[in-house]
């Protein structure tokens, strides 16, 4: 599928009286949630999405200010509110029980969601496992961008509007291992998810997850600690943001931790990695 075909096959619900564009596979096997990391969109999984349909019924969504979704400029843009959205999307699509595959800040919407499972009663959890890919799990070693700090600084407004094709270009692809990098057409896909309804424009307010992490990071973190589900931690070891530091970490705090580390990958490792992402991902859930 290429992205106009993504963006034209695609779908919309409503949350909160704004349009959510999603994806549903459509066909039986078990639910597989997919939610997608910051400043991109659910275009992120369209490489595994041929390979993953076979085995599951793969569903995900643009978050709200996110690709083809609405992108209200007078909102509270939060991780709860997005965790609030995906539990939204699932129960407009009937889903009773679903695995996640997340990355990025989807990683702290999967961690928010995981929260929520772990309080449930056992009659209500509905939540099977979960296999992240690189992000900010915990707080005290993320290493945010020098554009991710200016955003979520006191001139992060002014800096969105200034935001373009070609300052995204520089920064998005730096982020990429250097053997990986994005190609132009695919800088040009992603920068129109951002641009689409000029999303730029919101980059300030979605940015604020940075502080939540620190704000949340117990109620995130320990759910991670303690739960009985099966994890995975799939890691771009050469991400300057969320890269083998990330696992270091991973490793002291969480108890049996399962981790797959993908020499010379960075921080979208589902693109640069797709074949690699989903042998692990495969054999994780034994298919």
């Amino acid at each position: 599928m290429n992205f106009q075909s993504w963006k034209e096959t695609g779908k919309y619900f409503y949350y909160r009286n704004h349009a959510i564009f999603y994806q549903d596979s459509g066909v039986g096997g078990p639910v597989l949630l997919c939610i997608h990391g910051f400043p991109t969109a659910s275009w992120d999984w369209h490489n595994l999405w041929p390979q993953l349909t076979r085995y599951f019924r793969v569903i995900t969504l643009d978050m709200i200010g996110f690709g083809f979704s609405a992108k209200p400029r007078n909102y509270d843009y939060s991780i709860f509110d997005q965790a609030n959205l995906h539990e939204s999307f699932l129960k407009h699509l009937n889903i009773n029980s679903f695995h996640i595959l997340a990355h990025d800040y989807g990683d702290t919407v999967a961690q928010e969601l995981l929260a929520r499972h772990e309080e449930s009663p056992p009659n209500k959890k509905n939540l099977l496992s979960i296999c992240l890919l690189n992000g900010g799990l915990f707080p005290e070693v993320h290493s945010a961008r020098l554009i991710q700090k200016l955003l979520n600084s006191p001139v992060g407004s002014i800096l969105s509007r200034l935001l373009n094709a070609s300052t995204f270009n520089k920064s998005f692809a730096s982020v990429f291992g250097e053997n990986t990098k994005p190609s132009s057409e695919e800088l040009s896909e992603f920068w129109q998810l951002i641009d689409h309804d000029k999303g730029q424009y919101i980059s300030h307010k979605i940015i604020r997850y940075i502080s939540e992490r620190k704000k949340y990071r117990d109620r995130w973190v320990t759910p991670l600690q303690r739960t009985s589900l099966p994890l995975l931690f799939i890691n771009g070891v050469d991400d300057p943001i969320s890269g083998m530091h990330m696992v270091d970490r991973y490793r002291e705090l969480i108890p049996n931790p399962g981790i797959v580390l993908l020499d010379d990958i960075a921080h979208y490792p589902q693109i640069e990695a797709t074949d690699k992402v989903l042998a692990a991902f495969m054999a994780f859930h034994h298919v």
